[in-house]
């Protein structure tokens, strides 16, 4: 039996992703989680074979009131840094883009699947997975390619996150202690390298390449 954890924040299509491989004759559905902390918690508890993965889920709470993993991909660097049982890791996203693919490759998963896979593509790829190999979706892989690695500085890279969540300026400075004049000449940079013409546009690109 292949045991598996599910982890996504979307209750009813969890629910029917779990019901649809408990069909599956040698795949066995040891646990669910919906955020960042009850998946650690959960692999941890059950140390599955296979976890198959939500990108987009909050960070949850931990059992010592701290918070999780702000997201999936940040999750499976958890669990590549912690070391221990190697439970392989199967990202699911709605979100196709090749910089998703890129980033989760990098985490440690082992493959990258939209969801809206078949499911017997899905079943096909946890054995696939389970056995050892790699699994990602062509048309991901070939875009990835095409991007190419990020062009963006770690600072760059630090002060678009900071924007993505809707910081000002004067917020990004203090939390990355810079002044204020760093960060605008942080964001040009990072404008002029993206070919785009504002800090909004910076945004999405970066976000939708997997550089932030």
């Amino acid at each position: 039996m292949i045991r598996l954890v599910v982890a996504d924040d979307q209750s009813i299509l969890r629910t029917g992703l779990v019901a649809l491989l408990r069909l599956e004759p040698d795949l066995e559905v040891v646990g669910e989680a919906a955020d960042g902390a009850s998946t650690l918690a959960v692999v941890t508890a059950n140390v599955p074979d296979v976890l198959l993965l939500d990108v987009q889920m909050p960070a949850g709470t931990t059992a010592a009131g701290t918070p999780g993993p702000e997201d999936g991909i940040a999750v499976a660097g958890v669990l590549r840094d912690a070391g221990g049982p190697a439970t392989r890791i199967i990202v699911l996203t709605t979100f196709g883009r090749a910089g998703y693919l890129r980033r989760t490759m990098e985490a440690g998963a082992h493959g990258f699947m939209v969801k809206d896979t078949p499911v017997e593509r899905l079943v096909d790829a946890i054995r696939r997975v389970h056995q050892g190999l790699r699994v990602v979706d062509p048309e991901l892989a070939a875009q990835s390619l095409a991007v190419g690695p990020s062009p963006l500085t770690l600072k760059e890279t630090e002060v678009l996150q900071g924007a993505a969540t809707g910081g000002t300026t004067a917020q990004i400075a203090g939390g990355l202690f810079l002044s204020e004049g760093t960060v605008r000449n942080h964001i040009s940079s990072a404008i002029g390298k993206l070919g785009v013409t504002n800090r909004v546009e910076a945004v999405r690109t970066a976000s939708d390449n997997g550089w932030i």
